[in-house]
């Protein structure tokens, strides 16, 4: 054999030895971040109602991104991001509940098809808002609207650095929107990711099995797996769980191979990926936010509803949506179904509105409490390990550590607020001694190009007390 040939012929195995090297070597890395820009642009058209363009251009612009080719088959309900000669991931939408990862290794993921949520009726959507979709004909004099759209002003508006792009903003004082405003593209039929605005919708679930006695807040041994004798694990209760001081030893982190992105991007069962934790410190000796957390108490909600599967995935619809007209409101399985409580819900400004005025109502609803009584309270009553007072039960806080409010996050708001907040600047802020929530909806990147706590103080300045 010629001596070119024979080097040709080693430099070709050369090359296939390294491209197995680095399938075998870079999938665990690439599957979370493949899997993120999958599920993301799969919810973004399909739930969101972007064009596929829009949604591809919306994805972050890191260097390895480049390298990434992303596809949307609008008839065949899906989207895939492939790096080439490594590893494609796949997402595909199911109606009446977004989008699910496709599971590495399997070919596809299914569930029973719910119905798409109807349209109002004419004679329903015209009725005010919360129970049509009409804002206020007029709006109260003791609402001063010059310096009201100056708020909403400086919240649309570009900071020096960075990108705010905020997309939707509502005001609703004492039961009724008083104005509201979108980017262009975007309107009141628009669905929004919540992102972890989802962990305190989760908790909502949560209080209607708590209201019927299928869960108590100092339950404890709540997992089969945590049994063991000697396992600490089993005085983890249902309290510790909403206040993010479980003790267990999770990673709440967004870097490309982070444990949060692994949780959500690369699991193929996330509740048995978070169950499967240890035990890092004592339950309630730490306050951790933690997104395997809010999907442990996702497993308790579908434990304790029991049933068939599709009684589980119509549950959030039955208890809460479509008793507080969420109508738009849609929560993402994983490929096991199991909500992804912690993360992935989509919902117009307006519903997500809804959800805050439902939490200003103290959990009732049309004169029907849907909530226990005390469930408000207790998800605004910070968490006695966390430092400065900030969060409650999957409800973040502006309370200051004890004895000393002028440290709250947000010291030109009133310490009574509470509020959901989600990646990219989502919030639905609530301050019931205003009789006031807020909801604002956007993709600022980093999360800080967005201020909250100035937001809140235009809208209050321009509100009488």
């Amino acid at each position: 054999m010629p001596m070119r040939l024979r080097t040709l012929l080693r430099l070709a195995a050369l090359l296939v030895a390294l491209l197995l090297i680095l399938r075998i070597v870079g999938r665990p890395f690439a599957s979370p971040a493949l899997g993120y820009i999958a599920k993301v642009t799969c919810s973004q058209v399909f739930v969101g109602g972007l064009s596929a363009d829009a949604a591809i251009a919306e994805l972050p612009k890191l260097a390895v991104t480049k390298a990434i080719r992303t596809t949307v088959d609008v008839p065949a309900r899906r989207a895939r991001a492939t790096l080439p000669l490594i590893l494609t991931r796949e997402a595909r939408h199911h109606a009446g509940l977004g989008c699910t990862l496709v599971p590495l290794g399997a070919d596809l993921v299914t569930f029973p098809e719910l119905s798409e949520v109807a349209a109002l009726s004419d004679s329903l959507a015209a009725r005010p808002w919360p129970e049509g979709d009409q804002p206020l004909a007029t709006v109260p004099a003791s609402i001063d609207m010059a310096k009201l759209a100056a708020a909403l002003d400086r919240a649309f508006s570009e900071p020096a650095s960075g990108e705010r792009n905020t997309r939707a903003i509502v005001v609703v004082h004492q039961g009724r929107i008083v104005t509201e405003r979108y980017a262009t593209g975007f309107g009141p039929e628009t669905r929004f990711p919540g992102w972890s605005m989802t962990k305190s919708v989760g908790s909502a679930l949560v209080g209607t099995l708590v209201r019927d006695g299928a869960l108590a807040l100092d339950q404890r041994a709540l997992f089969a797996a945590w049994r063991a004798p000697g396992d600490r694990r089993a005085d983890i209760t249902l309290r510790h769980l909403l206040w993010m001081s479980d003790g267990l030893d999770a990673e709440e982190s967004y870097a490309p191979n982070g444990g949060a992105t692994r949780l959500l991007f690369g699991s193929r069962d996330i509740a048995a990926t978070a169950m499967a934790n240890p035990s890092a410190v004592a339950p309630g000796e730490r306050w951790y936010y933690s997104s395997a957390t809010s999907n442990l108490l996702s497993q308790l909600v579908r434990d304790r509803v029991g049933g068939s599967l599709q009684d589980y995935l119509t549950f959030p619809r039955r208890v809460l949506f479509d008793r507080i007209g969420m109508r738009s409101a849609v929560m993402e399985p994983d490929a096991t179904g199991l909500f992804v409580a912690s993360s992935f819900m989509y919902a117009t400004a307006r519903d997500w509105a809804r959800f805050g005025q439902f939490y200003l109502q103290d959990g009732v609803w049309n004169g029907e409490r849907l909530l226990p009584e005390g469930w408000v309270a207790f998800s605004r009553t910070p968490a006695p390990a966390a430092p400065l007072g900030e969060y409650g039960g999957q409800w973040w806080l502006n309370a200051g550590p004890p004895g000393d409010s002028t440290r709250r996050p947000f010291p030109q708001v009133p310490a009574e607020l509470f509020y959901a907040s989600g990646f990219e600047g989502q919030t639905v802020a609530v301050l019931p001694s205003r009789a006031l929530v807020v909801v604002r909806l956007g993709l600022s990147r980093p999360d800080d190009a967005y201020d909250l706590g100035e937001l809140l103080s235009g809208v209050l300045a321009a509100i009488a007390p």
